[in-house]
Order: C-alpha cells, then structure tokens, then sequence
C-alpha cells in the first residue's frame, strides 16, 4: 500500500532570530527529524516518500552561473548559508541533501518538492511567515524595500504538486514548485490594480539578480496551477474576512 508522507518544517524567522544555539534549536531538528521519519518508513516498509523542502535550498548558491536557469540541479551553498547566518535556508538544504542520501543508500523511494513562497487562503487561524509577508507588503509596514524578483505559488497548487509527484511514477528526484516569478515593484502594482485603498510600498531600490527560477520539471509531470490574479485575489479575502487587513 502506498503511503504518502508531507515531512513539513514551518519555523518562522522572525523566530529563528531569538534562538542562541541554531545547530541545536534549528538545524538538528529539521536533519535529525528528517531522517527519523525516512528510518520509521523503511521499517514500515513504505514504498514512496514525499518530503516538502524549500525554493530556498536551491536560490542561495554565489558560484551558479550568471544567466543560468536554476535548475533542480541547484543546490544552495550550505557554507555560504553558515556565513551570512542564513539558518532557515541551511536548515531546508541540509534536510533535503540528508533525505535523497538516506534515499540512495536504503533504496528507499524519496521525491522532494521545494515550493517557493506559498500563499493562498488558510485552513488555520495560525498567521505563517508567508502571509505575514503579504499582509506586510499591502499594509506598507516598510516604506522601502529591494526590487528583487519574488517567486510565489498557491497553496492549493503545492497541495495537487504534493499529490502529483505521490502518484505520478515518472517522478523522481527534487521538484521546484514556483509557479509564478515577478519583480516586488511588479507584484505591487498588481495588488494597487486589484485594492488600491490600502498603502503599499512606496520606494524600490533597483538590483541585478544573477539567474531566474523555473518549474518545468513539475510542469511536464502534468502539473498546472491559478493564475496570479486568483490567488492573490482569494488570499486577500481570506485575510480580510479574518480581520487581518484595515482599508486605509
């Protein structure tokens, strides 16, 4: 009987920052928590294991080549991640390389998917770091902010990619799950298009990114997703339907 794992590691940042020991408070959890669950289904003799990572385990990586699309052949730069202190995205890299080692060594079936930043509506009242990003960006709590591009995915559409790469047995390997890519400056403009009462970031400094993002190997398993407009559209009245958003 095929089983279905979602292995999800949901730490706020804001939180990670108020941790003294990260190997301790962070990083163990996320490898060491990894690798118990991938123990507990070769014992349980399962036959596929679906373990949700992170975008952020492949962005981070200075030696990509310029210009390169980031591939699922990309992997984050764990040393580079220890230097700039960067412990979420250590944590979802490392969790992940430990997971597909585990994988080829015990012959067990492990896919991953990396979703980049998830929004949609909540099946929760729990506000997450993601939305919270949102939330921040229509409220215009920062004033300035980097002009950089922004990945974003509908958490409906990572829940059919999760189930996707589950049944599909073409899937293998790790799968980026992005499904739409757009300047901060751009993504503003569509939110002021939709609901131009709230405030908004108003000044972008400009800055070159080295390579883009894509989803194509998720895309030729068969997997579609929203449109933009749709799901920020159902994010924001999720959010104001719950009381987290005041027009200005």
């Amino acid at each position: 009987m095929l089983f279905l794992l979602y292995l999800i590691y949901t730490l706020l940042v804001d939180n990670f920052l108020n941790h003294s020991n990260f190997q301790v408070e962070v990083i163990a959890p996320a490898v060491g928590g990894t690798v118990n669950v991938l123990k507990a289904s070769s014992e349980a003799k399962v036959k596929r294991v679906v373990v949700v990572s992170s975008i952020v385990a492949v962005t981070v990586n200075p030696n990509w080549p310029r210009g390169k699309i980031k591939d699922e052949s990309c992997w984050s730069d764990a040393e580079h991640c220890r230097k700039s202190q960067d412990w979420y995205y250590l944590s979802k890299t490392l969790a992940e390389h430990e997971a597909l080692d585990y994988a080829e060594k015990h012959e067990l079936d492990v896919v991953t998917v990396g979703p980049s930043l998830v929004v949609g509506p909540l099946l929760h009242s729990t506000l997450n770091s993601s939305s919270l990003y949102l939330i921040n960006l229509i409220k215009g709590v920062r004033r300035t902010a980097e002009n950089r591009d922004i990945y974003l995915v509908d958490v409906r559409d990572v829940a059919d990619a999760l189930l996707l790469v589950y049944k599909e047995s073409k899937a293998a390997g790790r799968h980026i799950c992005a499904s739409h890519s757009l300047k901060l400056r751009d993504l503003v403009d569509v939110l002021k298009r939709l609901y131009p009462n709230y405030k908004y970031i108003e000044n972008f400094t400009e800055v070159e990114e080295s390579s883009v993002v894509r989803s194509e190997k998720l895309k030729n398993l068969g997997w579609n997703h929203r449109t933009l407009e749709e799901t920020l559209v159902d994010s924001i009245k999720y959010y104001q339907d719950a009381g987290l958003l005041h027009e200005a």
